[in-house]
């Protein structure tokens, strides 16, 4: 069994991540984030409103949008989603993923009657574009649910935890973590894995290409995944903390 794969990084290494705060200055909380060759720029927007069908309830919502830049690979797209040619249906999907990642993240009563939704902007991909969206947004939601707090206008803790996904993949016969495009494209498995800082699974997304997966190694892809995400929480804690977010305050007892 090999312990690296292409391009030399161990089999269970994420990515090298790096973190700019507060890179959109309008917003309430923002993260300009890159995984490898992967560069999202997140930001979360308050509403003092809900959508309709949660008017009168007494409780949050979160919602996310999710865009691919036109030049975001390495050929210019022919045109932006949405202004000549309606959202595709791959968008989509992962901007409700994202937001039923987040959701889970809080306790939507403890938000009041608002709306936060989450932008993920995809500047560069380079694989793994959904699971960054979601760890990023995390980020930029709890910098604006910092701010809200710190205007008083949260009773109570809103975080239920923290959030995070990575993707793993089964490529060249070995397990592998933070799938790169030049992997992902040949996998014969590849899994998205969204998962808690207490090690709780949010969702799995997977798909066996040909042959089918043994339940053995689907768990084995699980477990690796919670690894990674595991990393990306610390990661988030030590980026949160130099923000001046003091996650405790954010999430109950």
């Amino acid at each position: 069994m090999k312990n690296s794969r292409r391009g030399g990084r161990p089999l269970n290494q994420i990515r090298p991540v790096e973190v700019t705060v507060g890179f959109h200055r309008l917003s309430e909380g923002s993260v300009l984030y890159r995984a490898g060759g992967t560069l999202v720029l997140a930001t979360a927007s308050v509403d003092d409103s809900v959508p309709e069908f949660m008017a009168g309830r007494g409780k949050g919502w979160i919602t996310a949008e999710y865009q691919m830049h036109p030049r975001s690979n390495p050929k210019r797209r022919e045109s932006r989603d949405g202004r000549d040619r309606p959202l595709g249906g791959r968008a989509r999907e992962i901007q409700r993923l994202v937001g039923r990642a987040l959701r889970a993240a809080l306790d939507l009563d403890r938000l009041g009657e608002r709306s936060v939704t989450i932008d993920c902007d995809v500047l560069e991909a380079d694989g793994g574009t959904r699971t960054a969206s979601i760890t990023a947004g995390f980020m930029a939601l709890a910098l604006a649910l910092d701010k809200l707090q710190k205007n008083g206008k949260l009773a109570k803790p809103p975080i239920r935890d923290r959030v995070a996904a990575i993707s793993v993949g089964h490529v060249d016969g070995e397990f592998a973590l933070d799938l790169c495009y030049a992997e992902d494209s040949v996998a014969r498995v590849d899994l998205n894995v969204v998962g808690t800082g207490r090690g709780g699974m949010v969702e799995i997304q997977g798909t066996a290409e040909g042959e089918a997966l043994p339940r053995a190694d689907l768990d084995r892809m699980i477990d690796l995944g919670l690894e990674g995400v595991a990393t990306l929480v610390e990661l988030q804690n030590q980026v949160l903390a130099g923000a001046g977010v003091e996650l405790a305050r954010l999430m109950p007892d």
